[in-house]
């Protein structure tokens, strides 16, 4: 038994979309199920975002220490009580789940924005309005101008005759330039609601995959019961997201739906990417944790040994109950061990997330505010999409950076060309050969040389009609001028553009009303420099191009177009000429055109375009040629075959063109050059002083590259250039590189520069790893010539994969702007950003991690030391809301302002001296000598605390007027006085730069506690079971003895960390302690 068209989603290779749902009307036919066209980007539900939330926090392995700690207190008699680790944990829960349902919340608004959004579909007959989620698969959908594309479409007719419209992708791939899609002629004409109703198709076609520029299909078309079938790709679908422009309004058939359309399966969840202070911090967490375990053994331990005596195990005034006496001993143990475990948990800080995370997140804003990271022309700010890598900007050791819109402008100038053996540049719109000068002052007259016996001639677009139909000039002129997939526009339609108003767009070139638009910057400069020498493309309609060479008007239909791909390097159109001849034109690079180039001047046009390469100007190399009816037939045949198979479509593609791109005919070669962005000289250099290795990663000529690097600073003229090029085997690889390491360590004074190409690289990277990192090591640049990497959709990967990834907000386009965690306008903002943004970002959130784990130590050494005079009782020293608020109110806010605020160094001074960013490189401040530091000293300023309290009242000493001595509770008190004391001077200690905040919160939150302690122990509390706390502070502070005390340890505590800090400012100034003085 079998059932037609029964196709479960996604276990055939491809789909059948039957246009409008017309199903077969034969009972064996089950329609496919498909996606409905529904967004969903939130992450939670209403229902399941409790437990979802909750799951998400409690993976982190400090919530969930901190989950079974509270549970283990709700099992086991503590001494302290529940609330003291659950309130804090609930805080820190609750906070970051409120911050992420807001987000969600905002992701789910969105959601129902663009999933109610209003469009028009085509159903029984007539144009109906639907919501955007109601689209299904096989419906007609109507989108007008300016309109974003619901669902991934297969456009079926647009208002203009020939069936074509303009489309702007900048939000799928960033690429900002319009492009031309088109209907098949079978479709087309069906421009009305009726003549689509009475439209017979099927549209067979692969099921969803991510790439943008992949789709493989076929429609077939039944008219007057005869089949037609015409092929479908990336040129027929009309992506969801992409924006309709210059054409009033286009029916397509729906094909991919909601979660299966392209745009959709290009959400990419980023990689979580993790920073050197983040791993730090959690390798101290664990080494806590141990000092927590040891604390915690030790003291069970100690409590049975002391215990061992009868007088001490079972003292008179507190006699075991029965049920304690039979009780397990292991279990008693556990218990006990439990109980310490409550007690010292404090060492482990759970608020040094929170404070981490909203210290990233306000941090962040400071990047968007900055003025000196504001670009005025193109009126854009730094962006930051990523807070959680705001300390990794002063980690950068290896920049990887694209050339071209990255250092450069992306804005191309046409420059130099050869032309069959000859040299031209362009001298004031004029064509003037090498060795000549121009001596016209008239702009609009060019020079061209032609080789046939004449001497030089002065041909004039405006004056001088005289023709070279058989020059060569003329023909790569020609070439040039039609060999491309330029888009125009007018600002008052005429010729063959039906229906265009002008294009608004930044990168339009306007002349006599008339605007060029090219997806490369390359295209539009040669086809801009054509028009200006004299052959001007004038006019582009479906199948129609019209070029006015030298004011005379010739027609050419457009056969085929053999697209652009990274692999072959080189795009061709077939074109009929004027006369009835078929021809090729094909223009790439010159290792994708000249070794198929029989006849041209080869070897003379290979130097010119060295030469060109040489000067930093980007070079295409133009070559031709013309096919005989028998052969054209052929080629003709081989193209249509391979466009509309549906299996191996690319493969098949590739072999076809490289059948036809062959036996050419060399025309020339064209020089553009990309201007280099403003300071990017500057900015290299000053990334070098500050230790930064820079690699260049590009996919220019090889000269051009080096040439390219030396203007931009990036290799110096002193440098050694090291090569490592054209490598064929692994041994060849191996050889070359030894030879590198050798001469590296030869030459070890002056500073090295590496070229690599793509193919000796991945032979480098796949045997011979080590050596090549070692090599990389020592070279202060490194150039990468790799094909793969051109613009800035291409650049996705690269700031995908890369620690920190930075996006240049350039002419290229958005895409890498959004997949980016930092965006920049311009190069040369890179500095400020990593130099001084950087440098602030590290020190403040290693100062804020080490002096967390600081306060910590401070707060639980005393609580451990207590157990030695309490017969190991797990009495606690501090009250229970002294132990809750001491991380949430009496500390926190110093260190969080402290971590926004700081500045070593003027910001000025950091930019000026970007060595100083050496100061803080391989994650210097949280090397574990730094954290072990901070540890000691916390142990140290814990034993002072608790001994100088101890020596001022442990032996019986009577403190106050009357006569009265303190208790436990006094004691306690006294020790947590002072330690909140010192542990705020000594976060002032370490400031450098004071605001009014500053000053605010840190002698605001010793006032707090003052006036808290006042409040809490001045008042009879009745829902506390207890009231330990009762006049406790106010007695404590009506002794003169305490007052003396309190001052005393907070300057025997504070006054050594003083010294050290003179003492090696005077003796061992870092270089960043010697800027400070300036």
């Amino acid at each position: 038994s079998f059932e037609w068209g029964f196709d479960p989603p996604h276990q055939s290779e491809t789909r059948t979309v039957y246009v409008a749902n017309r199903f077969p009307q034969h009972c064996h036919y089950i329609p496919q199920r498909f996606a409905d066209n529904r967004i969903i980007s939130s992450k939670y539900t209403i229902w399941n975002f409790v437990p979802k939330n909750l799951f998400e926090q409690f993976r982190r392995i400090a919530n969930f220490y901190f989950l079974i700690i509270f549970l283990v207190q709700l099992m086991i008699d503590t001494p302290t009580s529940p609330v003291t680790s659950g309130l804090p944990l609930f805080f820190v829960i609750t906070v970051t789940a409120i911050k992420q349902g807001y987000e969600d919340w905002l992701r789910h608004k969105a959601d129902n924005e663009v999933n109610g959004a209003p469009v028009f579909v085509v159903r029984s007959g007539s144009l109906v309005q639907t919501r955007s989620k109601n689209i299904r698969v096989g419906d007609i959908v109507r989108v007008a101008k300016d309109e974003t594309f619901p669902a991934d479409l297969v456009l079926l007719s647009s208002d203009r005759a020939d069936g074509t419209c303009h489309i702007t992708t900048a939000s799928l791939d960033g690429e900002t330039n319009l492009k031309t899609h088109y209907s098949v002629a079978e479709t087309s004409v069906c421009q009305s609601v009726s003549q689509l109703e009475a439209l017979q198709a099927v549209v067979e076609c692969q099921q969803p995959e991510a790439d943008l520029y992949r789709f493989v299909g076929r429609i077939t078309v039944t008219q007057r019961g005869e089949e037609i079938v015409r092929p479908l790709g990336p040129e027929n679908l009309l992506l969801r997201g992409a924006r309709l422009k210059n054409t009033k309004e286009i029916y397509g058939v729906a094909v991919y739906t909601g979660m299966e359309s392209k745009m959709a399966l290009n959400y990419k969840c980023k990689s979580q990417k993790r920073s050197a202070v983040e791993k730090s911090m959690n390798s101290f967490l664990i080494i806590y944790l141990g000092i927590l375990l040891f604390e915690a053994v030790l003291s069970t331990i100690l409590k049975y040994a002391w215990q061992a005596e009868n007088k001490w195990d079972e003292p008179f005034y507190n006699q075991k109950t029965e049920q304690q006496r039979n009780s397990s001993p292991i279990l008693k143990f556990i218990s006990d061990f439990l109980a310490f475990l409550v007690l010292y948990n404090f060492i482990i800080p759970i608020s040094l997330y929170v404070t981490v995370e909203m210290q990233k997140f306000l941090g962040s804003f400071f990047i968007g505010w900055d003025l000196d990271l504001y670009h005025e022309e193109s009126d854009q700010k730094a962006q930051v999409n990523t807070s959680d890598l705001n300390e990794e900007l002063g980690q950068v050791e290896y920049v990887f950076t694209d050339k071209t819109g990255t250092l450069t402008e992306n804005e191309m100038q046409f420059r130099e060309c050869s032309i069959n053996g000859t040299k031209y540049r362009e001298v004031n719109g004029k064509l003037v050969p090498e060795g000549m000068t121009d001596d016209s002052p008239d702009g609009s007259i060019p020079h061209l040389v032609t080789h046939m016996n004449f001497s030089c001639f002065l041909i004039s677009h405006l004056s001088c009609f005289l023709f070279f139909q058989t020059g060569e000039e003329l023909l790569f002129l020609k070439a040039v001028s039609l060999c491309h997939t330029v888009q125009i526009s007018y600002d008052q339609p005429d010729c063959l553009v039906a229906g265009g108003d002008p294009f608004s767009h930044a990168n339009g070139f306007s002349s006599n009303n008339m605007e060029y638009y090219a997806s490369s910057p390359d295209e539009k400069a040669l086809v801009e420099a054509t028009k200006r020498i004299g052959v001007a493309f004038a006019c582009s309609s479906g199948d129609t191009m019209e070029i006015k060479a030298f004011g005379k008007s010739e027609k050419y239909k457009l056969l085929h177009v053999l697209e652009f791909d990274a692999d072959r390097r080189r795009m061709s159109v077939i074109l009929q000429t004027p006369s009835g001849g078929k021809v090729l034109f094909t223009k790439g690079a010159e290792s994708a055109i000249l070794p198929f180039t029989t006849s041209g001047e080869i070897e003379k046009t290979r130097l010119h375009v060295d030469e060109f390469a040489l000067k930093g100007l980007r070079t295409l190399v133009v070559a031709c040629r013309h096919f005989s009816p028998e052969e054209y037939i052929d080629v003709d045949k081989r193209l249509n075959s391979a466009r509309t198979a549906l299996q191996q479509r690319e493969e098949r593609l590739q072999e076809a063109f490289s059948y036809i791109e062959k036996d050419l005919q060399l025309l020339g070669a064209t020089g553009v050059e990309d201007k280099l962005q403003d300071k990017v000289q500057e900015t290299i250099e000053a990334l070098r002083l500050a230790g930064i290795k820079v690699w260049v990663l590009t996919g220019d000529k090889h000269e051009t590259a080096v040439s390219v690097s030396l203007s931009c600073g990036h290799f110096h003229r002193t440098m050694n250039i090291l090569e490592l090029l054209q490598q064929r085997s692994d041994n060849e690889c191996a050889e070359q590189l030894r030879r590198l390491a050798k001469r590296i360590k030869e030459d070890h004074v002056i500073q090295h520069g590496l070229v690599v190409d793509g193919a000796s690289l991945s032979l480098a990277l796949r045997e011979h790893e080590k050596l090549f990192m070692e090599v990389c090591k020592n070279c202060s640049a490194v150039l990468d010539i790799v094909y793969s990497i051109g613009d800035g959709a291409n650049d996705v990967s690269m700031i995908q994969e890369a620690h920190v990834g930075i996006g240049i907000m350039g002419k290229e386009g958005r895409q890498a702007v959004r997949n980016s965690d930092y965006a920049i306008a311009r190069f040369k903002f890179l500095a400020k950003l990593l130099l001084v943004h950087g440098h602030f970002y590290y020190i403040r959130i290693a100062t804020l991690v080490q002096y967390f784990f600081y306060k910590n130590v401070c707060f639980i050494t005393p609580q451990f030391l207590y157990q030695f005079f309490c017969l190991f009782s797990q009495q606690t020293l501090y009250d229970s809301v002294y132990l809750t608020l001491y991380n949430i109110c009496f500390t926190s806010l110093p260190i969080l302002v402290y971590s926004l605020f700081e500045q070593l160094v003027h910001p000025h001074v950091l930019q000026n001296k970007p060595g100083l960013y050496r100061d803080i490189s391989k994650n210097s401040l949280l090397s574990f000598r730094t954290f072990l530091y901070w540890t000691m000293l916390g142990f140290c300023h814990a034993f002072v605390f608790f001994f100088g309290s101890y020596i001022l009242m442990g032996e019986d000493t009577t403190l106050m007027g009357n006569g009265q001595m303190f208790g436990n509770w006094t004691f306690g008190t006294l020790v947590f006085t002072v330690m909140v004391i010192t542990v705020t001077l000594k976060l002032a200690l370490e400031t450098h730069f004071w605001t009014w905040m500053n000053h605010f919160v840190t002698w605001g939150s010793i006032a707090f506690y003052f006036i808290f302690s006042l409040f809490y122990g001045g008042i009879i509390w009745p829902f506390l079971h207890t009231q330990d706390m009762y006049f406790v502070f106010v007695q404590l502070l009506s002794s003169g003895s305490a007052w003396f005390a309190i001052i005393i340890i907070v300057i025997t505590c504070l006054f050594p960390d003083v010294v050290k800090k003179v003492f090696y400012r005077h003796l061992q100034p870092t270089s960043t302690q010697k800027s400070q003085v300036i």
